[in-house]
């Protein structure tokens, strides 16, 4: 959302390595056709997501390319904070050890926890 006010889709993973990429274009069905996104240099190549310019090999980027880069992290900047207060929980980091068939509820409620103290999850 916008600001990073709410977190509006969640992919508890699976077991095994597996890239973002590979993620986003398995569940890229579920979003509208003509839905755009913004995301890192994990997603450059894929046309439905605007990427920040990569330098090439051996040669760095312009200076119109580095404004473009900080214009485009400045909108992209709720994000990563909204991602970095999932894993202030640090289920992502360290090994789950509790039964797998349990990591998705997991995974689920530190969502809600986290909605909940941006304000987001409003409770009755």
């Amino acid at each position: 959302m916008p600001n990073g006010r709410d977190i509006v889709d969640v992919v508890a993973g699976e077991p095994g390595p597996k890239s973002d990429i590979t993620l986003f274009r398995e569940e890229r069905s579920q979003f509208d056709p003509q839905q755009r996104f913004k995301g890192d240099k994990a997603y450059v190549g894929e046309a439905l997501i605007t990427t920040p310019i990569k330098k090439l090999r051996n040669q760095e980027l312009t200076t119109e390319e580095k404004e473009q880069n900080k214009a485009f992290s400045a909108k992209r900047i709720f994000v990563e904070h909204r991602i970095r207060s999932l894993k202030i929980f640090r289920l992502v980091q360290e090994r789950f050890r509790l039964n797998p068939q349990k990591y998705e509820q997991v995974v689920l409620t530190i969502c809600g926890i986290v909605r909940w103290r941006i304000r987001a999850l409003i409770l009755p």
